[in-house]
């Protein structure tokens, strides 16, 4: 219940970095000053400099890409927290919930960082599609669709057939991908940002640190609730996998 307040946040920030880097790209805007600081101060503008001609072809357009698919992810995900997922009444660490709103925050700087400085600077922009965007761009809606059916089907859950929810325990859910691992919407999730980095081109080594800690992350949490199917339910499924099909 309390990611809801991360979708908000990321709504908000990640539609406010697209709104300045449109502008920047094809209405030859500056972004603000501020927002120049905090990359320089990143390094990115030394990064930059060095800047070569495939990237100055394609970079512009996959960051503008990638920001405006983590925008959807985002404005997706509200839209599941506040009217298809029926929650419990967990509670979250408020370490965790504060990581979780800065996290939500410096992911969508981190891809606004993949620009070169030129083009925040309002110049030099050439919108160039590549095989790979669309490639990205497909996975991205594979996976988004099969973790919206996966979320949908653990709200039914808790849902008669009429759709009043009825019960807030755990109950064991199948169909989709639920029926070769406990956490399909995990598994979807680390699906999303690895079609980030397809349509970032496969080469951006800062986007893959992210992707390595959406795996890492979202395959602890994924081992918790496989642990918890297990001992809480005595006829769960033994052939799904906690995380990965087939392999974890």
């Amino acid at each position: 219940r309390w990611f809801t307040h991360f979708y908000v946040i990321s709504v908000l920030w990640n539609g406010f970095l697209l709104i300045w880097l449109f502008q920047a790209e094809f209405l030859g805007v500056s972004l603000p000053s501020w927002i120049q600081h905090m990359h320089h101060a990143l390094g990115r503008d030394s990064q930059s400099e060095d800047t070569g001609k495939y990237s100055s072809y394609y970079d512009h357009f996959s960051a503008l890409l990638v920001l405006l698919l983590l925008w959807l992810h985002s404005c997706r995900r509200l839209a599941e927290c506040l009217w298809t997922s029926i929650f419990s009444n967990g509670v979250i660490h408020i370490v965790q919930y504060c990581f979780g709103l800065a996290y939500y925050m410096a992911v969508g700087s981190t891809v606004l960082c993949q620009v070169p400085a030129n083009v925040r600077n309002g110049k030099e922009f050439s919108m160039k599609i590549c095989w790979y965007h669309i490639v990205g761009v497909m996975m991205y809606i594979w996976a988004s669709l099969h973790q919206h059916r996966c979320l949908v089907i653990l709200a039914n859950l808790r849902k008669s057939k009429s759709g009043k929810v009825i019960s807030l325990s755990h109950s064991v859910p199948s169909g989709d991908w639920f029926e070769r691992v406990s956490c399909p919407h995990y598994f979807a999730e680390l699906l999303i940002y690895v079609s980030m980095a397809v349509t970032l081109g496969f080469h951006n080594v800062t986007w893959w640190c992210v992707v390595m800690y959406v795996l890492f992350n979202q395959a602890l949490a994924a081992v918790l609730c496989h642990e918890f199917y297990q001992k809480n339910f005595s006829s769960y499924p033994k052939h799904r996998k906690a995380f990965i099909p087939f392999v974890f």
